[in-house]
C-alpha cells in the first residue's frame, strides 16, 4: 500500500509588508543596545542576505486555526474526497491561536479540534491532533500519516500546516523581518497506484541545540521581561543546517536506493535564501554534483519564512504552477526537506503517481 497525495492547497494572507516598512523602524541587539546603522542600511544588508523583498501577514480578524481551515478546505476540494472519510486530521503549529492585539498563546482546544469544527467534520472516528515540532511540524504530519497508512491505521489523513508569527514578533529585533503568516494542507491517501511517499528520515539535536530557537525578551531597552517574543540564534543556525540538513537529506535519498539523478525538485524549508543555496550546493556535492538548474523552487522573496506553512504552501504553488519554471509531472520525484526549533531535521521524498 502507497501513501500519495490526492490534494493540495494553502492560504496567503492578505496583508503585505514590505522591506520599506521596516526602515525606520529602530532596531536593538540582543543586549539591547541600539544598533548603530541606519535602519534602511539594516533592511538593505538584511535582503541581501536572506532574500527577502516582502511578507505577508494575516488580517486582524484572522488566527491561525482560521487560515489552516482555509487551506484544509481547499486541499479537500482537490481532492474530491468526502471529509467524511478522514481517518486522521494532523495539524501542525508552533503558537497556537494569537488574537490581534494580544500576547498570549490559546491552544485550548486544540487547533486541529477548531479546524475539524470550523470543516464541519461530524465524524467522531476522525482523530484530530495537533503537532509542534518547529519549522519542520507540517512534514514530520506527513511522515506520521505515512506511517499509518502503512501500518494499516489509517486511509485518509489531512496534514495542514499553519503559523501566524507576526503575532509574536518583536519588532525591535532585525530578525523580525524574517517571519511571516501562511498555511498549506494537503490530503495523503492510501493507494494502489506506484510512487507516493518512498523514504523519510527525521533526527532531533537536542543537547548544545535546543535553545537555538526559543522565546525571550525584547530587545527594546526597559522592556517588560515577562513579556516574551521568538527569537534565534542565527549564525548558529546557519551553521548547524548547513552540516546536518544535507547529510539527512543524502540518508533519505538512500534510503529509497534511487539515484539523486533522478530527484527533479528539492523542496526546501524557507528560511533564508543564502541559506537554502548553500544546503542545496553542499547536498548535491555529497553526491560529487553541482545542483541541476531549477532544482529548488523558491517562495521566501515574497512570502518570507511562515515556518510550518513553507513547504506546503511551496508545494501547493508549484503544483498549480504558479512560480515560472517550476512544475510536477507525473512520475516526477521531489524531495521535501526542513530544518527548525528543536532542532529538529526531516525529510521525505516523493514521487507523484503515474
Amino acid at each position: 500500500m502507497n501513501s500519495c497525495i490526492t490534494g493540495w492547497g494553502s492560504y496567503i494572507p492578505e496583508v503585505l509588508v514590505t522591506n520599506d516598512d521596516f526602515s525606520h523602524r529602530k532596531f536593538y541587539d540582543e543586549r539591547q543596545e541600539a544598533i548603530k546603522h541606519d535602519s534602511k542600511v539594516v533592511v538593505r544588508k538584511f535582503q541581501s542576505i536572506t532574500g527577502i523583498e516582502e511578507r505577508r501577514y494575516v488580517r486582524p480578524d484572522q488566527t491561525a486555526s482560521d487560515i489552516g481551515a482555509i487551506a484544509a478546505q481547499r486541499a479537500l476540494e482537490a481532492s474530491k474526497i468526502d471529509p467524511e472519510t478522514l481517518d486522521v486530521i494532523v495539524l501542525a503549529h508552533n503558537f497556537g491561536d494569537v488574537k490581534h492585539g494580544t500576547i498570549q498563546t490559546d491552544i485550548l482546544p486544540g487547533l486541529s479540534a477548531r479546524v475539524k469544527q470550523q470543516l464541519g467534520i461530524v465524524n467522531p472516528n476522525c482523530v484530530a491532533y495537533d503537532i509542534l515540532f518547529g519549522c519542520p511540524g507540517w512534514l514530520q504530519g506527513l511522515i506520521q500519516s505515512h506511517q499509518f497508512i502503512q501500518g494499516g491505521f489509517a486511509k485518509k489523513c489531512l496534514v495542514i500546516g499553519t503559523e501566524t508569527l507576526s503575532r509574536v514578533l518583536d519588532m525591535h529585533d532585525r530578525d523580525s523581518m524574517i517571519f511571516s503568516d501562511g498555511a498549506g494542507a494537503v490530503v495523503l491517501e492510501a493507494s494502489q497506484k506506484n510512487g507516493g511517499i518512498l523514504s523519510t528520515a527525521s533526527q532531533t539535536y537536542a543537547i548544545d541545540e535546543a535553545q537555538y530557537l526559543n522565546m525571550g525578551h525584547s530587545n527594546l531597552p526597559e522592556s517588560d521581561e515577562k513579556i516574551r517574543f521568538i527569537k534565534m540564534k542565527g549564525r548558529k543556525i546557519y551553521e548547524f543546517a548547513l552540516t546536518n540538513v544535507p547529510i539527512a537529506m543524502k540518508a533519505c535519498v538512500d534510503k529509497s536506493g534511487l539515484d539523486v539523478g533522478q530527484v527533479k525538485k528539492v523542496l526546501l524549508h524557507q528560511a533564508n535564501e543564502k541559506m537554502d543555496e548553500a544546503i542545496i550546493h553542499r547536498f548535491f556535492k555529497l553526491y560529487g554534483m553541482t545542483p541541476p538548474k531549477d532544482v529548488m523552487p523558491m517562495s521566501i522573496h515574497k512570502l518570507g519564512n511562515s515556518s510550518v506553512g513553507t513547504v506546503p504552501t511551496l508545494f501547493d504553488l508549484v503544483s498549480r504552477r504558479q512560480l515560472e519554471n517550476h512544475s510536477f509531472e507525473p512520475g516526477d520525484i521531489i524531495l521535501m526537506a526542513s530544518v527548525g526549533a528543536g532542532m529538529h531535521i526531516n525529510a521525505a521524498l516523493y514521487q507523484f503517481p503515474e
